[in-house]
């Protein structure tokens, strides 16, 4: 019977404790195999390939024989060398939303998530840009509700904002980020600014972007 090490990961520590990302990563893992004989939850942008669980959990796979069990193959990285350096290792990498991946689709797996990477992240400095172009101040306090005109001011403030987001909302989309979750993890982990100018975002806070451009 093969053997697995789990390994998950989530951008933030409010992630971590909440649970945001890491219960999808784990029931896709479940689904996969129940023979697990040790799993590792890291907190830790992709960015940093430095990751100590990581580490360790490519440590037991190779001392007890064990295959590295990961949800998606962007939950260890989008560097395509980071990811075929782990792959030469002699150690076993099993993505459960692509178990039968050959080293060639391995491959470019990797690299199209690199490439993926770059032009989301080439899409949000554009938006960014075009966004403080039109005099949006990202992340300012929203206006006080004590009159119409402060509630008419609140919604264009939130309409405007919601503007700026959604293309990028669009293309974590066109990329596979198909849930509230994982979406507002995607924003996160890139530093998108909320219209409170926090960088940590909620699946609510997605779903109140989208509903603005149904509206």
């Amino acid at each position: 019977m093969n053997k697995y090490v789990a390994y998950f990961r989530v951008s933030t520590t409010k992630q971590g404790q909440s649970g945001l990302g890491l219960e999808a990563q784990q029931d896709a893992v479940k689904q996969y195999a129940d023979s697990i004989i040790h799993s590792f939850t890291e907190i830790e942008s992709g960015k940093n390939d430095s990751r100590i669980q990581l580490a360790a959990a490519i440590e037991l796979c190779r001392t007890s024989g064990a295959s590295l069990l990961i949800a998606k193959l962007d939950r260890l990285s989008r560097d395509a060398a980071f990811l075929m350096t782990i792959r030469k290792s002699g150690v076993d990498i099993v993505a459960a939303d692509m178990p039968n991946c050959s080293t060639l689709e391995f491959g470019i797996k990797a690299v199209f998530a690199q490439y993926e990477r770059e032009e989301i992240s080439k899409r949000t400095k554009v938006a960014l840009a075009a966004a403080k172009a039109r005099g949006v101040k990202l992340g300012t306090k929203s206006p006080a509700i004590s009159s119409a005109a402060g509630v008419a001011a609140l919604q264009a403030n939130a309409d405007q904002f919601a503007q700026k987001v959604l293309p990028i909302i669009r293309d974590l989309k066109a990329a596979g980020y198909t849930s509230l979750r994982q979406i507002a993890a995607a924003l996160t982990e890139r530093q998108v600014q909320t219209v409170r100018g926090s960088t940590n975002w909620s699946a609510s806070q997605v779903s109140n972007i989208i509903a603005r451009e149904a509206a």
